[in-house]
């Protein structure tokens, strides 16, 4: 209906183009938008008063030029001219209810559209370090992320959903390292672990995997291992840090494992780890309804030479100096607080080269688009990636980067309390076994992402209206009710006999849930295009609540065949587009509760 309605406006606007009443190269920024409020119509334009300027005419006074022009059409019962300048749209009640018809014709199609015309999108989203299980915060990056590739793709873009494997890099050593340490006191060795490696008890599962495919091959004398490395943190009576360096420390015994285990056996230990927490992480994930079609590896953008070339272009482009013995990026050339360094002074390159290099390779791909989800944390990092983008002579503007904040869980109004490295954290896993998967995959997206989400365990699980989820599913389970009662009571229904029987929808409450269910395109498309979920979950809660509010009030099932023919294709369609809108974000349409 929108679309009918503009090009009514639309052919208003060149005609009086024509006429040179408004100038032929006004550029139109009008907006046509829904009323809030039904006495104002169904659709409101304020092209009038967005145009008065450049007509040299009075909002109101070229108001009715506008609706002067517009050609005549069947849909349209009578229109106004509001306020300052407001066009407003009443339309025939006949043309609201067609909505209806086309609901049931599309069914999951319907608030689909080509919007996008097929063009590439990449959405990367979660991309956790492979060191552990992933945690709550990473649940809603996965939520979040697969919600708005659900969107786009919905809209008619051809969507890709990445995970970027971080398995190079520091971190990485210190995983394979931990599990070597854990290797060795399974073998018997005492030692005091470092502080600073991975000390969960997934460690010791993952090295007992080692001894059960190699044995002891690998068994070292322990002071052989510490030799010469920096002393760990070193504490007082108190608890209190007064000496040593962790980092140091930690270091030295990755340098030591590598030296006494060769590149064969520490691959051994890095491979060990990286497999098993990546496999946890994959089916943990796909447990949770969100799956890629890409899982590219970090690693391969050091064995392939990629990082070297993007280097190599950076250099030739001018944007690369030597300081230190290292090579520096200047990215304050482009606006960042400070030049960032691609290659260190012992010739390895950060985790910042390495980025470089994987969004060449995006752009190499051909995309249309670029849709990185980071955590909040990675705030500060959004500067100086665009910034490489754009010397390495590529459009900045084709990546999107969206920050999903933190998550705190509450339970029993009290804080659930969270660390990472000790191992001592709540997963993704543990979380959807308490509330199950559609609860987790709905909370996750109910507010921006950039905005900090309170997570209270007890109302997720609750079974009252006052848990969202909860109260949408119950409206569509509800509906398949009405029609096992309709089945129990020898009663008869099909879609033709609703569609003939529109008339009888009369009441105010039933107009105002057709228009509700024709907005679903619109919500559909802004959400997709803003990024934005909770914009679709928000009008799913609405829908529900106007469903119930109309359920309590009203017979469904009424004596009157008309009205109980009416009501069954409204309920049938309100079913649909709530199944729709639960399918996009992730959530299951239940047939009964």
């Amino acid at each position: 209906m929108k679309s009918q309605l503009q090009a009514l406006l639309d052919k208003a606007l060149q005609q009086l183009q024509q006429q040179q009443v408004i100038p032929t190269d006004w550029v139109n920024k009008s907006t046509l938008e829904r009323t809030r409020d039904n006495s104002h119509g169904d659709w409101a334009s304020n092209l009038a008063m967005v145009a008065a300027k450049a007509a040299g005419l009075k909002p109101r006074d070229l108001a009715q030029k506008i609706v002067d022009a517009l050609p005549n059409n069947a849909v349209i019962s009578k229109i106004d001219i509001a306020g300052p300048g407001f066009i407003n749209f009443y339309l025939q009640a006949q043309a609201e209810f067609a909505v209806l018809n086309t609901i049931l014709e599309q069914k999951e199609q319907f608030g689909c559209s080509q919007y996008g015309q097929q063009q590439k999108v990449q959405v990367e989203f979660v991309s956790a370090n492979p060191t552990s299980s992933l945690h709550v915060g990473h649940g809603r990056g996965a939520a979040y992320g697969m919600t708005v590739a659900n969107l786009l793709e919905a809209i008619g873009y051809q969507v890709e959903r990445e995970y970027y494997v971080n398995d190079a890099g520091r971190q990485m050593a210190i995983l394979a390292t931990s599990t070597f340490l854990r290797y060795l006191q399974l073998n018997g060795a005492e030692f005091k672990f470092p502080s600073n490696g991975y000390k969960g008890d997934y460690i010791f599962d993952i090295a007992k995997t080692v001894i059960s495919a190699h044995g002891t091959q690998w068994q070292q004398d322990i002071n052989a291992v510490f030799a010469d490395v920096p002393a760990d943190e070193v504490k007082n009576e108190a608890g209190e840090v007064i000496s040593g360096d962790k980092e140091a420390h930690i270091d030295g015994l990755i340098d030591n494992s590598r030296r006494l285990l060769g590149a064969e056996g520490y691959n051994v230990f890095f491979r060990a780890a990286l497999d098993s927490i990546l496999d946890d992480i994959k089916d943990d994930l796909a447990g949770f309804g969100v799956t890629y079609d890409q899982w590219f590896s970090e690693k391969t953008l050091a064995d392939d030479g990629s990082i070297e070339r993007v280097v190599k272009r950076l250099q030739d482009n001018g944007f690369i100096y030597e300081k230190g013995g290292a090579l520096w990026f200047k990215s304050t050339d482009f606006g960042d607080e400070k030049d960032r360094v691609v290659v260190r002074d012992n010739g390895q390159a950060t985790y910042f080269a390495s980025d470089i290099a994987y969004h060449l390779n995006k752009f190499e791909r051909g995309l249309d688009k670029i849709v990185n989800i980071w955590g909040a944390d990675h705030h500060g990092y959004i500067t100086r990636v665009k910034a490489a983008i754009t010397a390495l002579g590529l459009d900045a503007n084709k990546l999107d980067v969206l920050l999903v904040q933190f998550v705190t869980l509450w339970r029993s109004g009290e804080q659930v309390q969270m660390s990472s490295r000790s191992g001592q954290f709540i997963t993704l896993r543990e979380l959807r076994e308490e509330v199950g998967n559609d609860a987790a995959r709905f909370y996750y997206i109910t507010r921006k992402s950039e905005q900090h989400i309170d997570f209270d365990l007890d109302l997720a699980k609750s079974q009252s209206k006052d848990n969202p989820v909860y109260y949408i599913q119950y409206a569509h389970a509800r509906i398949c009710r009405v029609f096992e009662k309709l089945q129990e009571k020898g009663l008869s229904f099909t879609i033709a006999e609703g569609q003939q029987a529109l008339s009888a929808l009369n009441i105010e409450v039933e107009r105002d849930l057709v228009k509700k269910l024709a907005a679903y395109p619109e919500v559909l498309q802004q959400a997709a295009l803003a990024y934005e979920p909770h914009q679709l979950s928000n009008y799913l809660k609405d829908l529900a609540s106007q469903f119930h509010g109309w359920y309590n009030e009203h017979i469904v099932l009424h004596d009157d065949v008309q009205i109980r023919h009416a009501r069954l294709l409204l309920s049938t369609a309100i079913k649909q587009v709530l199944a729709n809108g639960l399918n996009l974000l992730g959530v299951q349409a239940p047939e009964s509760m």
